[in-house]
């Protein structure tokens, strides 16, 4: 008799312990879901999307022999998307957006976005000076939100908390971030950390712990910057640690020939590692986000910033050996 009690009560208690289980696999499940794709890396298993129409694209036809070959080559290389609300204001941004991400759904590639808009933009450099108030940055990022699907890729506000200290806004950018990841939930975001030769990694991860980086997938690195990869691995790996484990992607586009000190249009400088998956540890793709060819400002000889310079993309093209 005992046999028999001591052998259905193991089958007993098995139904709440499965039930348990079951419980606590589906609240990992809807954690993830409500944290959108900030637990999965975007690129494990798909491309960036590659863009028609960009501005190297329209540079081919302005010249001619190799240098059009170079100019295709780089055209057909995944970059991301950049957001301003100048190029793309609250009435217009919502539809360009959602055409970026029906163009990543039929080709299952992901849309890299970054959305660069925040108040007192660009605030130490001057170059790219701007952006919205706060109330109208936040419709504006709903707009975006409400366009661009799951399956996007968002590298949030470029340079905003590296320039913080020096212009006195840690509290408001680290606020207005934090509100950011919140409201583009739904994509996997990367909130921008400098680079390697800027801002000690203590001082960057407090910030960054602020903005919210736990509810977002991690942070970027060297984004429109020329510091050597090793360099911005080391500096992303501390980071990384000191924010309890956050994935994160670097920026390679302008960095193949590292630094010279120079941060506006330096010359002497090299196109990068061509976009792909990380190392399977916390780097979860290396991507070009400063579209390279792109200007820094009217430093250097270079037009304004943003516009493309045909010219530098060409010297940067052939110091990588194109």
């Amino acid at each position: 008799m005992s046999g028999v009690r001591h052998g259905t009560r193991p089958l007993l208690l098995a139904v709440p312990v499965v039930l348990f289980v079951a419980v606590f696999v589906a609240a990992r499940l809807l954690g993830q879901e409500s944290r959108g794709g900030q637990d999965v890396n975007p690129f494990a298993d798909r491309q960036p999307l590659a863009t028609a129409g960009t501005a190297a694209a329209g540079a081919v036809p302005t010249v001619s022999g190799d240098d059009q070959r170079i100019l295709e080559r780089l055209a057909a290389v995944p970059q991301a998307t950049w957001l301003t609300p100048e190029a793309h204001p609250v009435g217009q941004v919502g539809a360009f957006v959602a055409g970026l991400a029906d163009k990543g759904r039929a080709t299952g590639r992901a849309p890299v976005l970054v959305v660069y808009g925040i108040t007192d933009r660009d605030c130490s450099g001057g170059h790219s000076s701007g952006g919205l108030s706060p109330d109208d940055y936040r419709q504006w990022l709903e707009r975006i939100a409400g366009s661009m699907g799951s399956d996007a890729v968002v590298v949030l506000e470029p340079d905003a908390l590296a320039t913080a200290p020096e212009c006195g806004r840690v509290d408001q950018r680290t606020a207005l971030i934090r509100d950011a990841v919140a409201v583009l939930a739904d994509a996997t975001v990367y909130i921008d950390a400098g680079h390697s030769n800027w801002i000690d990694p203590a001082d960057m991860a407090s910030m960054l712990s602020a903005a919210g980086v736990g509810d977002a997938r991690g942070f970027s690195t060297n984004v429109a910057a020329y510091e050597p990869l090793d360099a911005e691995k080391s500096y992303a790996e501390a980071l990384s640690a000191a924010v309890g484990g956050a994935h994160y992607v670097i920026d390679t586009g302008r960095n193949g020939a590292g630094s010279n000190g120079q941060w506006c249009n330096p010359a002497g400088r090299a196109l990068g590692r061509e976009p792909g998956p990380g190392d399977g540890g916390r780097l979860d793709a290396y991507l070009w986000i400063k579209p390279p060819g792109e200007s820094d400002g009217t430093c250097g000889g270079g037009p304004a910033a943003g516009v493309f310079w045909t010219e530098r993309a060409l010297e940067m093209a052939r110091a990588a050996g194109w």
